[in-house]
């Protein structure tokens, strides 16, 4: 299960993530390639024209969690961090879910208890 949640753009043919910045994206990847530079441990970016940059879109990846709707932050270790997407606080805290901030719950699911797990992009 590949969980994506952010900005991707796809520049000479290869998916990365991205952060575009005006008349420029800067590309992220895991590893060294030519012509990125290292910003992090396994963090190197490179910054390319947007107008070289053949695709940029916003994933995020959804799930249902105990029958409610979720949006899915992030993995660590077989765990998915989830934010509550219904819109209902009754709901959100008769789920037990943590009062993050305002109105947004969050809370770990195991990856296993997690259904109808899909992207969207726009």
């Amino acid at each position: 299960m590949r969980i994506r949640h952010g900005f991707f753009a796809r520049w000479r043919g290869t998916e990365y993530e991205a952060s575009p910045d005006g008349d420029e994206v800067r590309l992220y990847m895991g590893e060294h390639a030519d012509g990125f530079r290292q910003i992090g441990p396994g963090r190197f970016v490179q910054v390319v024209p947007a107008s070289e940059v053949e695709d940029v879109r916003y994933v995020s990846t959804y799930c249902t969690w105990r029958g409610e709707p979720f949006v899915v932050l992030g993995e660590h270790q077989g765990w998915l961090r989830v934010e509550y997407t219904g819109g209902k606080a009754p709901v959100a805290e008769s789920l037990g879910l943590e009062l993050f901030d305002r109105g947004v719950y969050q809370a770990w699911a195991s990856k296993h208890e997690v259904e109808d797990v899909r992207e969207e992009s726009v």
